[in-house]
């Protein structure tokens, strides 16, 4: 088994941490996150499972921290790649296209799948590390309708309408029956159709 090199136990702790968490993103986009086991992940890590199991005690922990670490990658390239002084239908475009190349990199089940996996407690814990994400649109939303961007319309709906057209990309990407650009463009073009704004780009043709 190879060694990780580093000054201080904690910094081995925290290098051997990240390569687990590098194995979970590996092999999310070779099979998907409901299909990983413990053994994969510690196979992929080139760690025991028992080493593994020191760090994560069963498979929830692990997705969950997973979790964290992607929404938090989520939010900091939106801010690190979105234009200053981009309007909210520019940010909606640019929020929607992420979230596709996300879900193609990093294929995951349905909620109501995760939620039977992880069971009540873990689906919970879930839904709170994902929650910067939803704020984020959610902000979205209420700047277009505040600007006039958008119609006026509920937010915290709306955006739960766009998360559900979001999912419903992941079978046709997994299959190959759609690209991220292409799913992109037409949930952007619903989407800023049904909100009564101006498509930007190329998303009008996708309609």
């Amino acid at each position: 088994m190879p060694k990780i090199s580093a000054p201080t136990i904690a910094a081995h702790r925290a290098q051997t941490r990240e390569r687990i968490l590098d194995a979970v993103a590996s092999l999310t986009r070779a099979q998907g996150i409901d299909e990983i086991s413990m053994t994969d992940v510690a196979a992929a890590a080139g760690i025991t499972r028992t080493v593994l199991y020191n760090y994560f005690p069963d498979k929830p922990a692990l997705l969950l921290a997973f979790t964290e670490q992607a929404t938090a990658g989520f939010v900091d390239r939106f801010h690190r790649e979105l234009p200053e002084g981009a309007g909210a239908a520019q940010r909606l475009e640019a929020f929607i296209r992420l979230q596709v190349e996300a879900l193609a990199e990093h294929p995951h089940p349905a909620a109501a799948e995760l939620g039977a996996s992880l069971g009540p407690d873990a689906y919970q814990a879930l839904a709170d590390h994902v929650a910067p994400m939803q704020r984020l649109l959610t902000g979205i939303l209420r700047q277009g309708v505040a600007d006039g961007e958008f119609a006026a319309a509920p937010v915290d709906p709306v955006a739960r309408l766009v998360l559900a057209m979001l999912g419903a990309q992941r079978v046709p990407l997994l299959r190959g029956e759609t690209t991220p650009d292409d799913a992109g463009r037409l949930v952007s073009a619903f989407t800023l159709r049904a909100l009564g704004a101006a498509t930007a780009g190329a998303c009008g043709d996708a309609l």
